[in-house]
């Protein structure tokens, strides 16, 4: 049970923000030679010197800004991004100047200065001058005894305190002022923190913007792996067909040529030829329904998702663990994505894992299809490409899929595979 949080921790907290309301409040003074420098170099822009001067005052006050956007964000718990576009990337001067003077953020760090001249500034002050105050008025009977000469006095909110004995009447002054400090100086920060915040991050349309961008580039790479993996598929197949079926079906077709020839005057021979036209048939058959099952396993058309890993898990030369909670059914591509890189990850653990024990848990939470593959070998594995890892992350990217693997030296390694999909009803 967490301890109660008692008046002099509440009162240790607010200590630490004075120091750094300290530094805001000189940040704030430090930020007027900052915008007196963007203002000149502005009206130096005929000159033309004041172009180039403009994008250093830019870059100037970009920094200062990143200064305050980084103390926002340990106050507020949480990151404020820079949403400004990038100047070093463009090739002249004048290229330059037009992207920082066109960029939105470069005018809303304007704004910031101007209004942290006098917010940061006055709220700032205001934490560490109550806390001051608060001091000086509760420790009146020393100030009075140690520096009021006899017959002197000191004012009060216009009164004058005479005597040693009206000074301790101020006591109570200080600490209603030490108590609504306590209260008011978290909020002072807080509001200071807010408006950097507001003004220095990114706006909702920017960041809509952004998050747009990033899942276009998303799809874009996910639509080109599984047009790949799709291709590779296919050269696969024709590999499978022309190295194995074809080959066997050309044999069978010799031999009950040849069967033919040979009946009429050697019959024995013409049987052997029949019996291993036979063969060729058999081997043929079973290296199609191979092929076929790698397309798409008949146990995962007939029995789903669990059944087929079931069956994968008892047909493992190491022991597996099951254990699989599935409220229904993913649809077919699904299923077969995940059956497939289930599938890899077991044939990695038992070809290179070294394990004696393996687990696997299959579920589905919050619109998506979990998998985790884990085993007590001795680790060390890792996603690297053409390797047996970054396919089965290639494969998931096709759904808007994740892997991650976490593999210390020693084991255990754990491969946690998830999957954006909705389940039908079983």
């Amino acid at each position: 049970m967490a301890p109660p949080i008692t008046l002099v921790s509440r009162m240790m907290t607010r200590l630490r923000l004075v120091p750094v309301a300290l530094g805001l409040a000189i940040a704030s003074l430090l930020g007027i030679p900052v915008l007196v420098f963007v203002i000149v170099s502005t009206a130096l822009i005929p000159l033309w010197i004041g172009v180039p001067a403009v994008i250093a005052a830019v870059a100037l006050s970009r920094r200062f800004a990143d200064l305050h956007r980084s103390v926002a964000g340990s106050l507020l718990g949480r990151e404020v991004a820079r949403p400004y576009r990038s100047i070093g990337a463009a090739d002249n001067w004048v290229a330059r100047f037009r992207i920082a003077a066109g960029d939105p953020a470069t005018w809303r760090d304007l704004s910031w200065l101007l209004s942290n001249i006098v917010v940061g500034l006055i709220t700032n002050i205001l934490v560490v001058a109550l806390l001051l105050g608060g001091l000086f008025w509760l420790l009146t009977p020393l100030w009075f005894a140690l520096f009021v000469p006899d017959g002197g006095d000191i004012q009060v909110l216009g009164f004058s305190v005479r005597t040693e004995g009206e000074s301790w009447f101020v006591v109570p002054l200080g600490a209603a002022e030490l108590i609504f400090w306590s209260w008011v100086s978290p909020r002072l920060i807080w509001l200071n923190a807010t408006v950097i915040a507001g003004l220095l991050g990114p706006t909702e349309a920017a960041v809509a913007n952004t998050q747009l961008t990033t899942r276009v580039a998303q799809l874009s790479e996910s639509r080109a792996v599984s047009v790949d993996t799709h291709a590779s598929e296919l050269r696969r197949i024709e590999r499978d067909l022309h190295d194995g079926a074809q080959a066997r079906l050309v044999a069978l077709g010799m031999s009950l040529g040849m069967a033919e020839e040979t009946v009429d005057d050697n019959p024995e021979m013409a049987k052997q030829l029949l019996a291993e036209a036979r063969e060729s048939t058999t081997t043929a058959l079973a290296e199609l329904r191979g092929l076929v099952r790698g397309i798409l396993p008949p146990v995962l058309a007939d029995r789903g998702l669990e059944g087929a890993l079931q069956a994968l898990a008892l047909a493992s030369p190491l022991p597996v663990q099951v254990a699989i909670d599935l409220p229904g059914r993913p649809p077919e591509p699904v299923e077969s994505a995940v059956y497939f890189a289930i599938a890899e990850a077991l044939t990695n653990i038992a070809k290179h894992g070294a394990a004696d024990t393996v687990w696997l848990r299959l579920s589905y939470s919050d619109g998506k299809l979990v998998a985790v593959v884990g085993d007590d070998g001795r680790g060390g594995a890792s996603v690297e490409p053409g390797g047996g890892l970054h396919g089965l992350e290639r494969r998931l990217a096709a759904f808007d899929g994740t892997l991650l693997v976490t593999s210390p030296l020693g084991g255990p390694t754990v491969v946690y595979l998830e999957v954006p999909c909705a389940l039908t009803a079983p």
